[in-house]
């Protein structure tokens, strides 16, 4: 069980304060262009995009084609040239830094390559993390639901170097789910991960969708990755050149091909 006074309070914005129906996100003709003194780079050129909630979503391309960009204007990290990106109903158009601080670490879940726990506090100390940092009481019964469906219960009292490496990307799931964010980031999330706990990654991920009403947007490079996904967006260019539904490992590698090397 989740080791924490128990309190029931909320936990921030999160899936149930939006009014049904309203995207998870919603990017509306997204630019973003750089100045790189040598000349423009166009890294999004018009990029329109609504994700349900509850849905799955993975992107690829290949390199250079604005997948990390996209990423970074889905989640706050960066500022669209031109158009406007609404999580939740919320525009972040005008928002200060402070605001759009909090606006991630109580509205968006991150799940990165390298986990990115820090290794002198505990699992449920790592888990908790966003929480704390928000001022916000943990809510116990929701924090044991997702300790138990990543399964990491067991672990709680361990530090970060005592875990496997697919163990402490269960970690960096929980923390990502702890807020009950609007939405999931995850950025080649098996990245670092052999195949069997990549497996292992990715079927949680999707049970999140599934089970506890998560949404979910994916960049990866690995079309096995991309196929436990609801639908795969291709970008090329700084455009959302193709999409397929239902994708197996092997339409998104043939869609893939034709976008030259990942």
């Amino acid at each position: 069980m989740f080791r924490t006074k128990k309190k029931r309070h909320g936990t921030g914005s999160g899936n149930g304060s939006n009014p049904a129906g309203t995207p998870a996100l919603h990017m509306r003709d997204v630019h973003r262009t750089y100045d790189t003194g040598a000349g423009k780079v166009h890294a999004l050129r018009g990029i329109s995009v609504e994700l349900a909630k509850g849905s799955f979503t993975a992107v690829m391309g290949p390199s250079g084609s604005g997948k990390s960009t996209f990423l970074h204007c889905a989640a706050g990290l960066d500022r669209p040239t031109d158009g406007e990106v609404l999580l939740g109903g919320t525009s972040l158009a005008g928002m200060s830094q402070n605001a759009l601080s909090r606006l991630r670490r109580e509205r968006v879940g991150f799940v990165f390559q390298a986990y990115n726990l820090l290794s002198a506090l505990s699992v449920q100390d790592n888990i908790t993390m966003p929480l704390r940092l928000g001022g916000v009481p943990v809510d116990h019964e929701w924090a044991d639901r997702v300790v138990r469906q990543v399964g990491i219960h067991d672990r709680l009292d361990h530090r970060p170097n005592e875990l496997s490496g697919g163990q402490q990307q269960r970690v960096a799931l929980a923390r990502a789910l702890i807020t009950r964010p609007d939405l999931v980031l995850a950025d080649e999330p098996t990245g670092a991960l052999d195949s069997h706990t990549s497996t292992q990654v990715m079927e949680l991920l999707r049970s999140t969708v599934h089970s506890m009403g998560q949404t979910v947007l994916m960049v990866t490079h690995d079309p096995v990755a991309a196929s436990y996904a609801q639908t795969v967006l291709f970008l090329a260019d700084g455009l959302i050149a193709d999409s397929l539904d239902a994708p197996t490992p092997e339409t998104v590698a043939a869609r893939m091909s034709r976008f030259g090397s990942r």
